[in-house]
Formats: structure tokens, sequence, C-alpha cells
């Protein structure tokens, strides 16, 4: 055994551990869901915005994690700079967070490769086997993780890519004819476009956009294996948002100019009908007739990157908390490979509860599934704005010289402020339409909101037994300690 983990992810791998953790299904099958609902203008209007908040959120994360490269971070950084409570809140909501999701993805990808094979009552199977294939990418070494997470999200990156080169080829070709222009446009103009549904529909989109970027901030986890984080965090937090962006917006303009936004097709199920992704339609339109098959592949490995990314993020996250001396120490053991294994055991055995699914119908144990963890994503972009925050505040009020940090986030403190205001509007508003019907859908409520309660339920405990303080700017700690 060893007591330090091993700093062998190098800049590229934490470029793909943000890609593979941001862009899954959110892409390859939402995608079309927000131009259906919003309008080809409507859903860019979404993406720029959310995308603007998740732009701030990372340079926040940016600032803290290359001042402090530990595997702990929203948990290590809400405890010195907020509250002890309200880091071993974040921390124990994150860990459940990502668990959960890796069950999610498990039984996703039961969904999807029941396009070739379809086992029936025993498609649980399916499950098993990725288990055990993300299980062994993790248990090996960091630097084994990393590469296979280099290249899962490499595929995904390429046909992304190879979409919008074909979408962009589509569209030139259209313009070439005559009236070309006229018939680009069409698809934005036609009926209520480019607006659709008006601000509601714009609210509802903006809570598919904001999952859709949920990932990006794995970063940070990995921050405590990195090499070099003082120069690689900052570059790859700028490097993975503008790529992440350029990818969604580039997407959604490809589509809206193809496929008009009544086409009652992007409205469907995307994950039992990979026919219907927005990405297969658009190939199909170029003459690529296996489209189907290939985006369900893709989609395939989109799912077990994300697997693979949040079994990752998730056993990191129990080994900080064991670390700090908030989880059972015994998580915080390290293999000769600097793995902790024991969490990795810990964090595997949660993600079994896909297993459900062998009893009841899949789509059923999905959603519920995606219910419980949809929320404590966002508790930790909050728990992110809050801690940069008041870090920096703190860091000025003790004396030193922002310009002795290693990364400067951009527009403080508008940045943070920003970011915090609109994913708490997010957050609250992800079912508001519950609250608005003749009776109250208290279920649908509970379903959504359950993280919230969970979340102040934790934190409450944790600083009634242990007796916290809110951590004043005059006493925060700004000694440098790096993973030991």
């Amino acid at each position: 055994m060893q007591n330090k983990l091993k700093r062998d992810l190098k800049a590229r791998h934490l470029s793909m551990i943000a890609i593979g953790g941001s862009i899954g299904t959110g892409l390859f099958v939402a995608s079309g869901a927000t131009i259906a609902q919003a309008g080809p203008a409507g859903a860019l209007l979404s993406y720029a915005i959310i995308g603007l908040m998740v732009y701030f959120l990372m340079t926040s994360l940016g600032e803290l994690a290359a001042y402090l490269p530990v595997s702990g971070t929203f948990a290590t950084y809400g405890a010195k700079y907020v509250d002890e409570s309200f880091g071993f809140a974040i921390g124990w909501n994150y860990w459940y967070n990502w668990a959960i999701t890796v069950a999610v993805d498990l039984v996703a990808a039961q969904l999807v490769i029941s396009y070739w094979f379809d086992l029936g009552s025993y498609s649980w199977l399916w499950s098993l086997l990725f288990l055990m294939i993300i299980f062994f990418l993790n248990a090996i070494s960091v630097k084994g993780f990393g590469e296979a997470e280099f290249w899962f999200s490499l595929i995904k990156v390429v046909t992304i890519v190879i979409f919008i080169a074909v979408g962009l080829l589509m569209i030139i070709s259209i313009l070439k004819g005559n009236m070309g222009a006229a018939i680009v446009w069409r698809n934005w103009i036609i009926d209520d476009a480019p607006f659709v549904g008006g601000f509601s529909s714009m609210i509802g989109v903006a809570m598919i956009v904001g999952f859709s970027f949920q990932g990006t901030e794995l970063i940070g986890i990995a921050a405590g294996e990195s090499k070099d984080p003082e120069k690689n965090i900052p570059k790859s937090m700028r490097q993975v948002f503008w790529r992440i962006l350029l990818f969604y917006i580039l997407s959604i303009l490809v589509i809206s100019f193809i496929i008009p936004y009544t086409d009652p097709r992007l409205l469907r199920n995307g994950e039992t009908d990979i026919s219907v992704s927005p990405f297969t339609l658009v190939f199909q339109n170029a003459g690529l007739l296996s489209a189907a098959a290939l985006m369900n592949a893709v989609i395939l490995t989109s799912v077990l990157s994300a697997g693979n990314s949040g079994l990752y993020a998730s056993t990191r996250m129990l080994y900080a908390l064991a670390k700090e001396g908030k989880a059972p120490k015994i998580f915080s053991r390290l293999s000769k490979g600097g793995v902790p294994r024991v969490a990795l055991i810990a964090t595997t055995i949660v993600a079994m509860l896909c297993f459900l699914t062998s009893m009841f119908k899949d789509q059923q144990v999905y959603l519920w599934l995606l219910n419980l963890s949809g929320m404590t994503g966002f508790i930790a972009w909050l728990g992110i704005a809050i801690s940069h925050y008041r870090f920096r505040k703190g860091y000025i009020r003790q004396g030193y010289n922002i310009y002795d940090l290693p990364y400067r986030s951009t527009l403080f403190p508008f940045g943070p402020i920003f970011a915090f205001v609109l994913c708490l509007f997010i957050t609250l508003g992800q079912n508001y339409e519950a609250f608005l019907q003749d009776k109250i859908d208290w279920y649908g409520v509970l379903a959504t909101y359950i993280g919230l309660p969970l979340f102040f339920l934790i934190m409450f405990t944790y600083k009634y037994v242990k007796k916290t303080k809110w951590v004043s700017y005059e006493k925060m700690d700004f000694s440098r300690i790096k993973e030991n």
C-alpha cells in the first residue's frame, strides 16, 4: 500500500475527461427536443446563455483547482472557504450523484444495445458486462483510466466533427441551387419559428441544456492526479469549454437548418429508438443508410464513457471524504498503483442498483434513477460559485495579491454571482409546471427536488453534531496543500 495518488493525468487526459463527462445523449439525442420545444433561435439562445454560465463556473473552478489541486475539489473548497458542514454535504451529495449516474448509464446501455441484441428479462447481463469493464479500467491505474477515457471521448469528438462537416456540406449544396438561401432559412421562419412556445419553452429547454453541460466539472476531480496542475488545469478548462460550446452550437445550427422544428421525430424518445436521434436523421438525409447503426454504436460509447468518468469521480470523492475524516477511513486506502480500490468497490456496489432492471421495466427504473441523481449536479455547481466567491474575497481580505494566483478567473465578482443566480434559477425551476396544475403533482415535485432537502438534511445534521461554524474571511486557510 502507498499513501499518495499518482499524478499521471496529462493535459490531453484532463480535456477528454471533461468532454467525456459532458458530451453524451444530451447532445446526440436531447438536442433535437430542444429545437422542437423552443425553435431554432430559442434553442441556440438557451445554449448560449447556459454556456456562458458554465464558462464562469469553469473559470471559477479553474482558479480554485489550480491553487489547490486536490481530488476533494468541491467538498474541500466548501469546507475551507464556506463551512465544514457545507463541504461535507456537497461531497456526499456529489458521490451519491455520480454513483447513481453510473447505474443510470448502465441501464441506458441496456436500452441502446437492445437495438442489436435483445435478451429480454436477461438484459441485466449487459449491465454486468459493462460494469465489469469500467470497474477494471478504473482499478488498474489512473493512467489506464485516463487513456480509456481519452479514446472513448475521441470517438465522440470525431463523430461530432464528421456530423458538422456533413451538415455544412449539405447546407452549401442547398445554397448552390436556385433559391438556395431562402430554402436554408425556411426552417427558421416557418410557423412560429424562430422562437417557439415563448418564455416558458425557453425555461424548459434551459433545464435540458443545463443537464447536457453537467460533467464539465469532472476536470476538477481529476486535479489531484494531474501533472503540473498549475499549468494544465487552466489550459484544459479553457479548451474544454470552447470545444463543448462549439460542438453544441454548430450541431444545433446544422440540425435546425436541415430538419424543421415541426418534425415530430425530434420529440420522440431517442433512448429507445436511436433511429430518431437528430444526428441519425441528418446522416440519413445525406444518404448514409447505415446511420442508425453508426449512431447507436457512438451513443453506446458515450454511455460507457459517462459511466467510466462517473465511477472515477465518485470513487475519488469518497476517497477525499475519507482522507478528511468525513467518511470511514478504510475508503482512503490506496493500492500500489495509487488507486483507492476500497472506495471503488463501494461505489461499484451502489452502481449495481442497475440490476433492478431485471425485476422492473427498463424505462421506469431509468427515469427513477435519473430523477434521484438529477438535482445534485446543480448543487455542486452552486457550491463552486459560492466557494470561489468567498475564496477570492478572503484571499484579498488577508492581504494576498491576486496576481500571485496560478490562474485568475475572468470578470470577478460578476462571474460567480451571475453563475450562481442563473444556476439557482434553473435548479428551482426544473419542474415548475408541477406547481401550475389545478392539483399540484406532489409525486413529480418529490422526484425532482428530493436532492435539495437531502442536501440540507445532511448539512445541518453534520453542523449540529460537529458544531461547525461559518468560516470568516479572516480565518480562512490559504496554505497550498496538495495530495499526500
